[in-house]
């Protein structure tokens, strides 16, 4: 019976023709964002701010998941109706970030291992006591020189495995996230590589650690050149080198992957992503392949609010439309044309 349920929200949230919304920034985190918009920094702001996110109206026509915080999960609207029930009532199914946090890796100096999973099986028990139907934890790669090594790669994916294994334990769907960063002036080529290495090392760990992969999602990184490398690949040459390095390293069984933005552009993501799901590659790869993206949908929203309330209604068009624009990527049907995006109020309005 855990295994039927495990596929089943597996499935809805990523073979339901939508993607996830991924608002599960840590408060430090969020309150750099707020500052350079010049937004106070405090918890009623955090609240407000996540509010806008989960009562937009129309959100639930692209989005499948949201992925929470845990100052999120346990808050409420401004007439304390919980956030997850919010998402709920529109069909948008509530997970929880349970990860917390990569830390030096002892010995290999500039590598970084994620912690959190002392005391996970509690804490994944409260979160689905909760309304949380599943989990994410994310594991950072940096391309610098020489790294990643193996220790950094071996660490994170066996962590990325036990914290999947607690996750199925529990009831609740693991999305894996082992993301390859984007900083750096590597080439498209050896972010393939690396990708590949993380993701072969990573279905080995799940294997051994007997994970249902019909119960798992997948939230990679996009295969793409440094930001600040000289070379800079055409879409369909990022796409075609994504489903290559994926249909080499991820089993058929995988329920579906989600990608993760990684500090794209929301028009970039859009594109990518819509390149992917382009008739002519598509059947080269046996997953749904959707989105599960954070600044890529929420930053035209939050330049939009900047924490006024007056801006609240146009913050919540312009989110509802970058996750529509998302939406039709996962259809192959986006085109530059519909980022005639609502209007953004003057901020000293």
């Amino acid at each position: 019976m855990i295994a039927e349920g495990l596929i089943a929200c597996a499935t809805r949230l990523v073979a339901s023709g939508k993607g996830l919304l991924a608002m599960d920034e840590s408060n430090p985190t969020c309150n750099r964002r707020f500052a350079a918009l010049g937004i106070s920094q405090t918890i009623e702001m955090r609240r407000a701010w996540r509010e806008l996110l989960v009562t937009a109206p129309g959100l639930g026509e692209s989005i499948s998941g949201a992925i929470l915080y845990d100052e999120t999960i346990r808050q409420s609207d401004r007439h304390g109706r919980r956030f997850i029930d919010c998402l709920t009532s529109v069909g948008i199914v509530p997970g929880i970030k349970v990860d917390l946090g990569a830390r030096p890796l002892a010995l290999h100096p500039g590598e970084f291992v994620t912690e959190g999973l002392d005391g996970l099986r509690e804490r994944l028990a409260d979160y689905a006591g909760m309304g949380a139907q599943f989990a994410k934890w994310r594991a950072v790669i940096g391309l610098d020189g020489d790294h990643p090594g193996i220790a950094c790669i071996r660490s994170n994916m066996q962590a990325l495995a036990r914290y999947a294994a607690l996750c199925q334990e529990a009831g609740m769907v693991p999305i894996v996230e082992p993301e390859v960063l984007m900083a750096g002036t590597h080439s498209l080529e050896r972010c393939q590589s690396v990708t590949g290495d993380v993701l072969t090392a990573l279905f080995e760990e799940l294997h051994v650690q007997g994970v249902l992969l019909e119960g798992v999602i997948l939230k990679p990184n996009m295969v793409l050149p440094g930001l600040d490398s000289l070379t800079q690949d055409p879409v369909r040459t990022v796409a075609a080198a994504t489903i290559e390095c994926l249909s080499r390293s991820v089993p058929p069984a995988v329920a579906g992957i989600a990608f993760l933005s990684g500090g794209q552009s929301a028009e970039r993501a859009s594109a990518r992503l819509n390149a992917m799901n382009d008739r002519t590659l598509i059947d080269r790869h046996p997953w749904p392949l959707v989105f599960s993206f954070a600044r890529a949908i929420q930053q035209p929203a939050l330049d939009c609010w900047r924490g006024k309330d007056a801006n609240v209604m146009a913050a919540q068009e312009a989110l509802v439309h970058r996750a529509r624009c998302n939406h039709a990527a996962l259809r192959g049907a986006y085109d530059a044309a519909m980022e005639l995006a609502p209007a953004i109020p003057d901020a000293s309005s």
